[in-house]
């Protein structure tokens, strides 16, 4: 036979987008059109229906930037049409490719009862199926006019992601607003046409089954009078129905199909315009799930469901039904899908704290599973939380796009630092958008890595990142592809069902130890660092309230604000979402995230003032209050007292030009260009700095990736580099014991001061950068001499290590890394720590030196400011702050000290007498990282702690109250069988922890 494929695939190309198609509304009458314009913020419903409207024609412009608009659409089912279904087509100028990422509209009855959401791939309204001919058609429309962020042309500079710079020239072009016709038959043609079309371009062309299929279009399409569509299309479905009933063969590949919406909390729109995007798609999901019965949707992210609760009640309320029938499914267990990265340890554990007690209160459901198709890599602390919060499954799709290495599987246990294993799924289909393309089906199946040993994934199936959902079309290929010869198998089930199938499928799945690095998006470490500084001091903050909150409570009777902390908790949270935290939103999010953390802090420092002020009571004595976990200055962690500092720090000057600051413990040489070229040891007799390099040295890079501005650097930065040297001033400090640098370089200007505490073998080094470059990346190196080949970086609850060398493409892509409070380095017997109060990118080279000692030179790098042009064309300039101390002689127990030590200074007042810890514990490896007041109002004290030095230890906890009942719990505070009762001797309490183990004790007040 001769090969007529071509032809074939390309008559049905065109039959399809030229007749068939356009027969699916094959009559239309327009309907009359009028708009009220809202003056800037969104309305309330009942005022967007009670406006005054004017006439607006199709092909007319609308729609500010962020614009709202009130669209009334009124007009007459035709009586010709009786008996037959009838739809609105609402077109509001939407581009089909980009749905989520431009206009949307949600469709209200007059009575302002939401119908279902508009958006590119969704432009219709069911009339009646039948109608009876004659009915009077009235619709409200909440059209959004979001612009376009993310265009044809990607990642180009604009201010259209702030509303204050966006301007006011209407977006968009009225397009259809018409009542038509729906042909059942030519749209379920439609889709025959795409499922056997698109699995035929998938077979091989030796198949005989895609020549099969071939054959049965072909005859399909001879079927069709192409002036008769409609007439004509049953004749040729009839043509499919012997390809379509072919059943799969037994080893094809099983597809959990899941309906999903991923919505980003704030992306390229800011918060408010979520509400009304998650609102738009439960309003369309729910409506769904009543015309199909197999469909099953499921939804993460519990503050999404709650702003439904809160903004949409009409719209919760089908929610509600829909959950209870078991078919819209909460999912994931987290207050967002956020960063796991950065989070600190506390914070992170409320997410599922807070997303699974949202899920529990309003609908009894325990979520399994942790959901977080989108985030940008996962941090090896993460999988005892998830244990912790009484899950035991994740699922993600981001590492699918590491560019260099292809991640080994698709199923498989992954173990974090303390050995917690999870069962952990990739979906091969690499995309939580999935729409039930051939192309993408046949993907999920060759490209799944356990074959042979397993056949089981999952697809997130609907329109996501803005919103929009699962489509009848992608539910109505879903029902073709249930059992299809050629393909994959696709059934719809909840995440639930599919994890336990999978896990029972595959009980022994491969192990992956450690981090689940995502070689792309690293500058998102870095960028936005107010939005990141804002994260680390309100995690800070909310440790102070709850501790001094909680140990007024039980001391003095201080009214615990349980309220506040509950908000306060949750808005922290909510701005770790996956596009806050990182800084890879517009402006206009990262603006208000500024305004938020300032409001924050003022709340948290109201709280942590009233208590410690109620702690310290009357009197004179001047009290410093230590909030670490570590006793300092003679003060107990925890407590409050008389702060004991002894010794002086001595400022002198340096032969050469410069200074020299000592103490005790520390010599450091700052030359004449404000460089530490010596920081001595001096009871080890040991020099830190590398021979012939400096420390404290600011290095410039350019920066300008080739794609994903906000999010991505790109190795070849490292190719250019200028060492900040040239200083315009470098001076003594007004204290008599700091060193004062000014450099200025570019539109910038950097003021440094460097100071050495008595008594303490930490340099400090205070940084303020006025910044004002362009598409620049800058550091601050500390080149040690340290024969190094892996370094710890600190994460949730522990710390975990990565190579400093480059030995495989695995460590080389590691080029840019995540750290929390520490970076250490060492070798046996001595080590460095180079801590931080608010950055989380740095880098970790080695080199050997070729003259002189020829020993390793190990360089820490901290990532300070970015200067991307995309999203935000402002991103990051003005002025920052940051803190950052160089410690000599540090074992890992000294980097964890010096961690909280520089995140949490002390606070001074004057009272009466010392106030003693509420609990203590008399291990240092052991860290309380959350004291407080159990959430359920109970009273009774909560104290999380963690091993926090890697190895095994005992330790005592003893309560400063008498203690009536000690319970080992979950994150939840609920009982935690999984950890034996620990040894009590009436308020002591004795603890045995394994490396990085993680506890929560509830200790009921007697």
């Amino acid at each position: 036979m001769h090969d007529d494929r071509s032809l074939v695939e390309a008559r049905l190309k065109r039959v399809l987008d030229e007749r068939i198609r356009p027969a699916v509304y094959p009559e239309s009458v327009p309907l009359e059109v009028a708009v009220w314009h809202a003056s800037s913020e969104p309305v309330p419903v009942e005022e967007g229906l009670a406006a005054e409207c004017e006439p607006i024609a199709v092909g007319a412009r609308w729609g500010a930037p962020w614009g709202t608009s009130w669209f009334r659409v009124t007009g007459t089912v035709p009586e010709a049409w009786a008996g037959r279904t009838v739809e609105a087509v609402l077109d509001l100028g939407f581009d089909e490719n980009m749905p989520g990422f431009q206009c949307e509209g949600l469709v209200h009855r007059p009575d302002g009862t939401p119908v279902k959401g508009l958006n590119p791939r969704n432009q219709w309204v069911r009339i009646g199926a039948p109608v009876e001919g004659g009915e009077e058609v009235r619709l409200h429309v909440e059209a959004a006019s979001n612009p376009v962020i993310l265009d044809y042309h990607p990642f180009l500079p604009t201010q259209l992601g702030d509303r204050e710079t966006a301007g006011s020239e209407p977006q968009y072009t009225l397009t259809r607003m018409d009542l038509a016709v729906f042909d059942e038959s030519v749209w379920q043609l439609v889709i025959d046409l795409e499922v056997l079309g698109e699995l035929m371009a998938e077979l091989p062309v030796e198949s005989a089954r895609r020549w099969e299929i071939l054959r049965a279009v072909e005859k399909a399409l001879d079927a069709i009078d192409l002036q008769d569509v409609n007439g004509t299309a049953s004749a040729a479905r009839s043509r499919l129905a012997g390809v379509l009933s072919a059943p799969a063969v037994p080893s094809a590949h099983r597809i959990s199909a899941v309906g999903h919406a991923h919505i980003d909390s704030a992306w390229l729109w800011p918060l408010r315009e979520t509400v009304r995007k998650v609102a738009r798609t439960t309003s369309n999901m729910t409506a769904l799930l009543e015309d199909e019965p197999e469909f099953v949707f499921a939804m993460s992210q519990a503050q999404q469901w709650a702003w439904v609760k809160e903004h949409r009640p009409e719209v919760w309320a089908r929610v509600k039904k829909a959950v209870a029938d078991g078919r819209f499914v909460p999912a994931g267990g987290m207050w967002v899908e956020s960063d796991t990265n950065m989070p600190g340890s506390e914070a992170m554990a409320r997410q599922f704290v807070h997303g699974k007690r949202f899920f529990l209160d309003e609908f009894g459901i325990e979520n399994d599973e942790a959901w977080l198709p989108d985030t940008f890599g996962f941090a090896a602390g993460l999988p005892q939380i998830i244990r912790a919060a009484g899950s035991k499954w994740l699922l993600t799709q981001k590492i699918s796009w590491s560019q260099t290495n292809k991640f080994p599987h698709h199923t498989f246990r992954w173990e974090g630092i303390d050995g917690t294993r999870i069962f952990t799924h990739f979906p091969p289909v690499d995309t939580y958008n999935c729409s039930m393309k051939g192309s993408e089906i046949a993907h999920a199946a060759s490209n799944f890595k356990d074959k042979g040993v397993a056949r089981h994934s999952l697809a997130p199936t609907g329109w996501g990142d803005g919103g929009g959902g699962t489509t009848r079309e992608m539910v109505a290929k879903a029902a073709r592809l249930r059992d299809l010869e050629g393909s994959a198998t696709v059934v719809w089930e909840t995440p639930g069902e599919f994890f336990a199938n999978a896990e029972a499928e595959y009980p022994e799945p491969p192990v992956w130890v450690g981090e689940l690095y995502l070689e792309l998006h690293r500058a998102t470490l870095t960028s936005q660092a107010k939005t990141k500084q804002g994260n680390r001091r309100s995690e800070h903050l909310l440790r102070e309230a709850e501790l001094w909150a909680a140990t007024a409570a039980v001391r003095t009777g201080f009214p615990y604000p349980y309220e506040e902390l509950d908000r306060i908790w949750k808005t922290v949270l909510l701005h770790q979402f996956h596009d806050i935290l990182p800084g890879s939103s517009i402006a206009w999010v990262h603006r208000e995230a500024r305004a938020t953390y300032e409001r924050l802090a003022a709340e948290l420092n109201a709280i942590i003032d009233a208590a410690q002020r109620a702690l310290a009571g009357e009197g004179s004595t001047p009290l410093v209050f230590n909030s670490a976990p570590h006793t300092r200055s003679g003060v107990a962690a925890g407590g409050a007292g008389t702060s004991v500092v002894e010794g002086e720090t001595v400022l002198v000057p340096r032969a050469g030009g410069g200074f020299v600051l000592h103490n005790s413990l520390l010599r450091v040489e700052i030359d004449e260009h404000g460089l530490v070229v010596s920081a001595y040891d001096i009871a080890a007799d040991r020099e830190t700095i590398a021979p012939g390099r400096a420390a404290g040295l600011l290095q410039l890079h350019p920066d300008f990736p080739n794609m994903w501005d906000a999010w991505d650097v790109d190795e070849f930065y490292r190719n250019t580099v200028t060492d900040l040297t040239d200083a315009d001033e470098v001076t003594a400090g007004a204290d008599g014991s700091s060193v004062r640098i000014v450099r200025t370089f570019g539109a910038s200007r950097v003021t440094q001061v460097l100071s050495l505490p008595p008594e303490e073998r930490r340099l400090v080094l205070d940084t303020e950068v006025d910044w004002h470059e362009t598409e620049k990346f800058l550091k601050l190196a500390f080149p040690l001499d340290v024969h190094a080949e892996r370094y710890a970086s600190e994460t949730q609850f522990g710390h975990f290590h990565r190579p400093t060398h480059t030995n495989t493409s695995w460590e080389a892509a590691k080029f840019e890394a995540c750290n929390h409070r520490f970076v250490h380095v060492e070798e046996p017997g001595w080590g460095v720590a180079v801590v931080n109060d608010s950055t989380y990118g740095h880098d970790v080279t080695r080199t050997v030196r070729t003259v002189g000692d020829r020993g390793t030179t190990t360089t820490v790098r901290v990532s300070l400011l970015r200067a991307p042009r995309f999203p935000d064309p402002e991103t990051d300039q003005g002025v920052h702050r940051f803190r950052h101390a160089l410690v000599p002689g540090a074992g890992i127990g000294d980097a964890v000290r010096e961690g909280w030590r520089i995140n949490l200074p002390e606070r001074r007042l004057t009272g009466g007498d010392e106030v003693a810890p509420l609990v203590t514990i008399d291990q240092e490896a052991v860290v309380i990282t959350a004291l407080k007041l159990a959430d359920d109002g109970s009273g009774d004290v909560v104290v999380r702690f963690h091993e926090a030095h890697g190895g095994r230890t005992k330790a005592v906890l003893t309560a400063g109250f008498e203690v009536a009942e000690v319970t080992v719990t979950d994150l939840l505070e609920r009982p935690w069988t999984e950890s034996a009762a620990p040894e009590r001797d009436g308020n002591r309490i004795v603890v045995r922890l394994r490396p990085f183990e993680l506890v929560t004790l509830r200790l009921r007040r007697a």
